[in-house]
């Protein structure tokens, strides 16, 4: 039984860090187990490879073997799947790019998105790693860390990729705030310069976050004379139906 058990608590820490990384204290926080019993169990599924350590040596994240089954199991592949019909749908009713992705550390993972019918299409983005606070898939996915996951981010010094890319840690406190709110939100050419974009978080049935759902264009005709609120409200109806398509 204590074999059992032990397999029962590593699967727990397995959960945890799916959820976002996080570090010994942290970990064992969530788990609800001793700290020197989960040190133990990492330092297992390390030379498993199923966490690994992040550059600073403090922060454990799923390693390659996790990411392997996961690939196996369908992982993103079958979020994308999932997800193609929303994407399809909010293109059809904005006449825009939209698209999914997912957390990876502290970045966004785009694995998929739909085309639009413009003339001006803009760069797929699809297979791309992003830092989570330029984008708002990132701000979405971010909305539903747990605070000490949140802080360690904000800790960190933040890339500025244009010039209107947002880095002060309190007012991206207060956007992930609006997207609790709100249940989206707006990023305008943070990310790259003449492209906007809007986006809401896909959630487990827990509450985890899974990913998120966004739509974008360019900055002259993207929202254009569309309310952003409303449209806001549509990407985060899409994004609220998928997140019980996957609760089924």
């Amino acid at each position: 039984m204590a074999h059992v058990e032990s397999v029962a608590r590593a699967l727990k820490i397995i959960e945890s860090l799916a959820m976002s990384p996080a570090g010994l204290s942290e970990t064992a926080r969530r788990v609800d187990l001793p700290k020197s019993t989960v040190a133990r169990l990492l330092s297992t599924l390390e030379e498993l490879e199923a966490v690994e350590r992040e550059d600073d040596g403090r922060i454990y994240r799923l390693g390659p073997m996790v990411q392997r089954l996961s690939t196996a199991a369908g992982g993103p592949a079958q979020l994308a799947g999932f997800a193609r019909p929303y994407l399809e749908e909010l293109t059809e009713a904005t006449g825009e790019v939209a698209g999914v992705s997912i957390p990876d550390g502290y970045e966004v993972h785009y694995i998929d998105q739909t085309d639009a019918e413009h003339p001006v299409q803009v760069r797929d983005w699809t297979g791309e790693l992003i830092p989570m606070h330029v984008v708002p898939s990132g701000l979405a996915i971010m909305a539903h860390w747990p605070e000490q996951q949140t802080e360690r981010f904000l800790g960190r010094e933040l890339t500025k990729l244009t010039s209107r890319t947002v880095t002060d840690p309190e007012a991206i406190r207060q956007r992930l705030e609006q997207v609790r709110k709100r249940g989206y939100v707006w990023v305008h050419e943070e990310f790259v310069e003449g492209i906007n974009s809007v986006a809401a978080p896909v959630l487990e049935k827990s509450g985890l976050v899974t990913g998120a759902i966004h739509v974008h264009g360019p900055a002259y005709r993207f929202p254009g004379d569309e309310n952003e609120d409303e449209m806001g409200r549509q990407v985060a109806d899409a994004a609220g139906r998928l997140s019980g398509a996957l609760a089924l």
